[in-house]
């Protein structure tokens, strides 16, 4: 069938939950054998009962060092794992936006850093950045400062990995309705309002689906998209063109 996995194993993080969670299940009903990779190994179990689960900190080099020296190898990595502290670069404590960096930066360099000897000829992988990495919005200093640094290791993945026919991009959804946006809401003292606000932040007025951004995952990391490497990828409604 068009777009089948059968027969790759596809590493996700971030798997527990969301973005990584909808893709695991996607592929999973495409065929592809799953590694799961979060915090909560009740929670990856919870995602895909069939599938090789990893109870792992990505932002902990020495723990990733450990898990890749056994992991098997791999037809394509989805690096969804990452979080969001809210401020400006004033109010942002350099704490926070240490974890930012941690959460969103380096946790997806270490396991390029430790997989790349397990990614076999051909394999495909993609990193999830963020819209507001491309253009600036009040109050995501860090964070957009964090996932602008994605995109960039997505492009020199691109071009260190492509001798080996290894593809990377990077994607760059705008605000799709996951338990991350709804942890934002939660401390807002107008959720209803600050949801209608989101959903008008781009021409189609509307959040992002889980399924939007799953069926861009399988279409890169699939063979449909053979010669596409080294992008960052809007998917937000047309935000990015527009404002």
């Amino acid at each position: 069938m068009s777009g089948t996995f059968a027969g790759r194993r596809i590493l996700i993080t971030g798997a527990g939950s969301g973005l990584g969670r909808a893709t695991a299940r996607l592929l999973r009903s495409r065929g592809a054998e799953m590694v799961l990779v979060g915090r909560r190994l009740e929670a990856l179990q919870e995602t895909v009962e069939e599938a090789f689960h990893v109870a792992l900190d990505h932002t902990d080099d020495e723990a990733v060092a450990h898990f890749a020296a056994d992991c098997p190898t791999l037809d394509g990595l989805f690096l969804s794992a990452g979080s969001l502290i809210p401020g400006s670069v004033a109010s942002t404590p350099i704490s926070a936006f240490d974890a930012m960096i941690a959460a969103n930066l380096r946790g997806p360099w270490s396991l390029a850093h430790h997989l790349d000897s397990h990614l076999n000829p051909g394999a495909s992988v993609v990193l999830v950045g963020s819209n507001i990495a491309l253009r600036a919005i009040p109050d995501s200093a860090a964070y957009s400062v964090a996932k602008a640094g994605l995109h960039m290791l997505a492009k020199v993945l691109a071009l260190e990995w492509a001798p080996r026919q290894i593809r990377c991009n990077a994607i760059a959804p705008g605000p799709v309705h996951t338990p991350m946006v709804d942890a934002r809401l939660a401390t807002s003292a107008d959720p209803g309002g600050d949801l209608v606000r989101l959903a008008a932040v781009n021409p189609l007025q509307r959040l992002g689906t889980e399924a939007d951004i799953t069926a861009l995952a399988a279409f890169l990391l699939g063979d449909e998209s053979g010669w596409l490497t080294g992008t960052v990828i809007p998917i937000d409604g047309g935000a990015d063109a527009v404002y």
